[in-house]
């Protein structure tokens, strides 16, 4: 099975933020499909945003994951580098320090997704 693709945003020793797409790996566990490791997670935050949302530079609060439940977004690194991320894609922020990123809702509707921040 291919692995689960998700892309990584994170600040290097210079304080940029940069892209890093992940692999991770999948074991084929029987009739339930195939899975992941585990990995410890802390809190659930459910989010929506207006249509309008265009936050200028950030950092994030958390490492976390977000997946986005519907719309799609693009994200500029303190680099200049942007990337556009669907409904559906997952995306690990880890860039809790540094020059942070900027978001921008592409779609003119409120827009929904899930953070889920690691320990």
């Amino acid at each position: 099975m291919e692995p689960f693709v998700i892309t990584r945003l994170y600040a290097d020793e210079k304080g940029d933020s940069r892209f890093e797409d992940v692999s991770v790996p999948l074991q084929e566990k029987g009739t339930i499909g195939f899975l992941s490791e585990a990995q410890k997670a802390g809190t659930v935050v459910f989010r929506k945003v207006a249509a309008s949302y265009d936050y200028d530079f950030h950092t994030a609060p958390a490492r976390q994951y977000i997946v986005l439940l519907d719309g799609s977004i693009e994200i500029e690194t303190s680099l200049g580098d942007k990337r556009v991320f669907e409904s559906g894609q997952v995306l690990l922020v880890e860039d809790v320090t540094g020059k942070g990123h900027k978001t921008k809702n592409l779609t003119s509707q409120i827009r929904s997704s899930l953070f889920i921040t690691l320990d």
